[in-house]
C-alpha cells in the first residue's frame, strides 16, 4: 500500500529535530569549538596548529567509528521492536549532557576535550540516522525530496538562530575571551534540549513491534539482522551503488564541516566580522540549496539533482584552494585590492549551496530506494557509510595537513567529490525505486 503524506504538524515535528541538531553542528563542530580546541585547548601555534588539527580529526573519527559499529545493529533492533522514537530520545539526552560538559574543557585539558567530543558527537551523529529513518513514513516517494529539503532547510535556520545568539552573547574565539566562549557547550546543549521538544510531541512511531524469542537477545538479533541486511544489499543493487557514492561525498563534506572555519582562521586569517558574515552566508545559501534542490529533485529526478550538486562541489573546492591566488590576481591584473577573506566569503556562496543540496538529496534518494519495513536498518547503513566516510576523510585530511599544510590538503576534497560523481553514474533510479516498491508489496 502506498504511503500517504503525514500531517503538516508531524512533518514539522520531524523537521524540528534538524532545526535543533544543526545548532550542535555549527556551534561545536564548525564555528566555535573546533577553533577553540585547535587554537586554545591544544595550542601549537609555532607549528601552524598542525597537532591540534590532527587531534581534532582523530577525536571526530573515533566518534564516527562508534557509529559505524553500532548504527546498523541499532537500526535492526528498532525495525524489529518499532522503538525508533525511544532510541532517538536516548541519543538526544546523551548529546545534551555530553555537550554541556564541554564547559569544563580548559586550555591544556586535551584528553578531557577529546573524550567529551567523542561522546557528544557520537550521540549527535547516531541520532542523525535515527531521525532519517522516519523519512519514508512521512510521504509518498514523489514528496520525499521536498520533505527532506524542508528538514535540511529548517535545520540551517536553526543553526543560524543558535549561532547568531552565540556570536552576540559569547563573542570571538580567543584566549582573552575564554571565560565567556567556554559557555558554548552549555549553550548548544540548552538549544538542542528545547528546540527538539516538538519532535517528541508530534512525531509518530509507526510499525508493528514483534516479539523476541526467549532464547534470543536484542543484541544478537540486531547483529544477525544487520549482517543479513549487509549481505542482502545485493538485492538492492542501485542502493548499494548509491552508498558507495555517498561514502566519497560524505568524506568531503565532513572535512568541509569540520575545517571550514579552521581554514578561515589559519589559512585566510580572516577578521572577526568576516567570520560572522561567512556563517550567515553559508546558512542562507545552504537553506536555499536544500529547498531549491529539494523541489528540483521531485521534477528532474533525485539522481540527476544529486549529481549536479556533486559537480558544484568540485567547483567550490577548487575556488577555496585558489582563494589567495585569486585575491593576488585581482590586485595584479586590475589594481583592485581584493582581500583574500572577501574572496573566500564569495566562495562561501557556492559551498553553502552545495552543502544543503547534497545532504538533502542523498538522504531523500536513500529513502526512495529503501523498502519501508527495512527503513531504519538501511538508514543505519546510510549512517555507517556516512560515518565511515567521516573517518577516512578526517584522518586523511589530518595526516595530509600535518605533512603539506591545510591549504594544499583541501584539494583532497576535489578527488573525493569526483569519485562520488563517477560512482553515482552507475545508479539506475527507476530500477532502484521499482525494486524497493516490489519489496514493500512483499512485506
Amino acid at each position: 500500500m502506498e504511503t500517504e503524506k503525514a500531517s503538516k504538524k508531524e512533518i514539522f515535528g520531524w523537521a524540528m529535530f534538524d532545526f535543533a541538531n544543526q545548532g550542535y553542528t555549527l556551534l561545536i563542530i564548525t564555528v566555535f569549538f573546533g577553533d577553540i580546541f585547535t587554537r586554545i585547548i591544544v595550542g601549537d601555534a609555532e607549528n601552524d596548529y598542525r597537532l591540534g588539527n590532527l587531534l581534532w580529526s582523530i577525536a571526530l573519527s573515533l566518534s564516527y567509528l562508534l557509529v559505524v559499529f553500532t548504527g546498523p545493529v541499532f537500526g535492526a533492533i528498532m525495525d524489529f521492536t518499532a522503538t525508533r522514537k525511544r532510541f532517538l530520545f536516548a541519543s538526544y539526552l546523551l548529546t545534551v549532557f555530553a555537550t554541556a560538559a564541554l564547559y569544563f574543557v580548559a586550555p591544556g585539558y586535551v584528553l578531557l576535550g577529546m573524550v567529551l567530543l567523542i561522546v557528544s558527537n557520537y550521540a549527535y551523529a547516531i541520532g542523525e540516522s535515527f531521525i532519517a529513518s522516519f523519512l519514508p513514513d512521512l510521504g509518498r516517494p514523489e514528496d520525499l525530496g521536498k520533505i527532506s529539503g524542508f528538514g535540511w532547510a529548517l535545520g540551517y535556520v536553526g543553526g543560524l538562530v543558535a549561532t547568531a545568539f552565540a556570536l552576540l552573547f559569547l563573542g570571538e574565539v580567543s584566549e582573552e575571551n575564554f571565560s565567556r566562549i567556554r559557555w558554548v557547550g552549555p549553550f548548544a546543549a540548552g538549544f538542542f534540549l528545547v528546540a527538539a521538544i516538538p519532535t517528541f510531541l508530534w512525531l509518530n512511531e509507526r510499525g508493528r513491534p514483534r516479539r523476541l524469542k526467549k532464547s534470543n537477545t536484542y543484541l544478537a538479533l540486531g547483529l544477525r539482522r544487520a549482517w543479513r541486511t549487509c549481505k542482502g544489499l545485493r538485492e538492492f543493487r542501485d542502493l548499494a551503488i548509491l552508498m558507495g557514492s555517498i561514502f566519497f561525498a560524505m568524506c568531503g563534506i565532513y572535512i568541509i564541516i569540520a575545517f571550514t572555519f579552521i581554514y578561515g582562521a589559519q589559512v585566510i586569517a580572516w577578521d572577526e566580522h568576516v567570520r560572522v558574515l561567512m556563517f550567515v552566508v553559508v546558512q542562507i545559501t545552504a537553506t536555499l540549496g536544500a529547498l531549491g534542490f529539494g523541489f528540483l529533485q521531485d521534477r528532474i529526478g533525485a539522481k540527476l539533482t544529486y549529481a549536479l550538486a556533486l559537480a558544484l562541489w568540485i567547483v567550490a573546492i577548487t575556488l577555496i584552494y585558489l582563494t589567495p591566488a585569486l585575491a593576488a590576481w585581482g590586485q595584479d591584473s586590475f589594481g583592485v585590492e581584493w582581500q583574500a577573506q572577501y574572496v573566500f566569503l564569495v566562495v562561501g556562496v557556492f559551498a553553502g549551496t552545495c552543502l544543503g543540496s547534497t545532504q538533502s538529496g542523498g538522504r531523500a534518494l536513500v529513502g526512495l530506494l529503501s523498502p519501508k519495513r527495512k527503513a531504519a536498518e538501511l538508514f543505519g547503513f546510510w549512517g555507517l557509510f556516512s560515518k565511515a566516510a567521516a573517518i577516512v576523510g578526517l584522518i586523511g585530511i589530518g595526516l595530509l595537513q600535518a605533512a603539506f599544510g591545510l591549504q594544499a590538503s583541501i584539494l583532497f576534497c576535489v578527488v573525493l567529490f569526483g569519485l562520488a560523481l563517477l560512482v553515482v553514474l552507475g545508479v539506475d533510479e527507476a530500477r532502484g525505486r521499482k525494486r524497493a516498491q516490489e519489496k514493500r508489496h512483499q512485506e
